[in-house]
C-alpha cells in the first residue's frame, strides 16, 4: 500500500502506515485513526527539531544521544505517543533536521 489521502487530504506516509499494518499488510486501524495518529506525530517532530537543534548545539551533545533521550522521553509515563510511533517520531525529527536516522535509539 502507498501512503495515502484521507478525506481531508491529508497525505500519510507508507512509512507511517507500516506501524499499523499486521503481517498480511492489513491495517489494524482506520484510515481516520491513522491519519490522526500521523498528524500527532508529525506535529512532534517538527516541534522537536527546534528542541534537538538547540541541545545539540548550545550544550554540544551529540546528535544520536539528543535523539536517544528524545526518544526516552517520548516513552516516558504519561505517553502520548505508543513506542512504534516514538521511534517514528524521532526519525522523523533526524531527517527533518538532516541528521543520521539509522542511529540506535536506546529503550
Amino acid at each position: 500500500m502507498r501512503g495515502v489521502h484521507d478525506e481531508n487530504q491529508t497525505f500519510v506516509p507508507d512509512s507511517f502506515i507500516a506501524l499499523y499494518q499486521d503481517a498480511r499488510q492489513r491495517l489494524t486501524a482506520s484510515r481516520e485513526s491513522i491519519a490522526a495518529r500521523y498528524e500527532l506525530c508529525e506535529d512532534l517532530a517538527n516541534l522537536l527539531t527546534d528542541h534537538c537543534s538547540t541541545v545539540h548545539f548550545r550544550d554540544g551533545v551529540d546528535e544520536g544521544t539528543v535523539l536517544s533521550r528524545c526518544h526516552q522521553g517520548l516513552l516516558a509515563p504519561p505517553t502520548t505517543v505508543e513506542a512504534p510511533e516514538a521511534e517514528w517520531v524521532v526519525r522523523r525529527t533526524a531527517e527533518l533536521l538532516g541528521w543520521p536516522g539509522d542511529l540506535p535509539l536506546a529503550t
